[in-house]
């Protein structure tokens, strides 16, 4: 069993009293096949929580349109009711069509709508930490986000929301955020191949805020690089322990969410908090995003 002190430092929110350890986990997998509909095995994905929470794991993320609303119930069947020092960040802005799309949703109602469907379906009467989901998967889409996060802003001011962040978004579009209310997390599209935010996240560092890099394994496609398999070999651990490890090490803003449905992939990863990459490691894997940085 993977003990607390095992997942990594605390790291504390800025103008908050959450702390939270930097190995965390994502919720995403849960849900169906391309995140649509039912798991195969509800009882198996219950369980991948339960194992998480046992092990230590105070940080978990989630979103009401994984599914959409299968995650939710899945973690509020499987933890409700919450122990004290779990922190759930959940997301708005998106939501699912019946092709299993991912639409942008953030007029006023449907922000408003998904954060009270959010909050029923975790059991919760305010929402820990909200992201608001803008630009496209790939990255940002540079514009004005003033209006939508407003929407939130206000929620906030109502008691419903506690704290929020940011996914997909530019350090200008986090300049402007930081005009209208407080931002503590920012969510964006990072690895050890994909190296676009590395001036970002430095930026973040200094500010206190954390970094949360989804799909920090390839998301729906896994890391392939000959390098990588090759210091993990060197290290006696997976490719992807190696890659996560990169992650800790490359930032102490930065907090992982690594998803999983299985309690032996869970396991693995939880583990890689504790692989301490040598500088020649970490030197060789740098490598491998070098033409993706800014």
């Amino acid at each position: 069993m993977t003990k607390q002190s095992d997942l990594g430092d605390g790291f504390t929110l800025p103008k908050t009293s959450i702390t939270v350890n930097r190995m965390g986990y994502g919720a995403m997998q849960l849900a169906g096949p391309q995140v649509f509909g039912p798991p195969r095995d509800a009882d198996a994905a219950v369980s991948v929580l339960r194992e998480a929470n046992a092990a230590g794991v105070n940080h978990i993320d989630t979103s009401d349109f994984y599914g959409p609303h299968v995650t939710n119930h899945i973690i509020k069947q499987a933890l409700h009711p919450y122990e004290d020092g779990l922190t759930i960040v959940t997301k708005v802005g998106a939501r699912r069509g019946a092709d299993k799309s991912w639409i942008h949703a953030l007029s006023r109602q449907e922000l408003i709508d998904a954060v009270h469907d959010n909050l029923r379906n975790l059991g919760l009467n305010a929402l820990d930490v909200v992201n608001l989901r803008v630009g496209g998967i790939a990255g940002p889409t540079e514009g004005s986000i003033a209006e939508p996060l407003t929407v939130l802003a206000e929620l906030k001011q109502q008691g419903l929301i506690r704290h929020l962040g940011l996914s997909n978004v530019s350090p200008r579009q986090l300049s402007e955020a930081q005009t209208i209310t407080d931002i503590v997390c920012i969510q964006n599209l990072y690895n050890v191949a994909h190296r676009t935010d590395d001036t970002f996240i430095d930026d973040l560092a200094k500010q206190g805020i954390a970094y949360v890099p989804f799909f920090p394994l390839g998301g729906f496609t896994p890391l392939q690089s000959s390098t990588l398999d090759a210091e993990a070999a060197s290290l006696k651990a997976t490719p992807m322990q190696v890659a996560l490890a990169w992650l800790l090490q490359r930032s102490p803003n930065i907090l992982l969410i690594p998803g999983t449905s299985s309690v032996e992939h869970l396991r693995e990863n939880l583990s890689a908090a504790k692989l301490k990459l040598p500088p020649e490691t970490i030197a060789k894997l740098d490598t491998i995003g070098a033409g993706a940085k800014q």
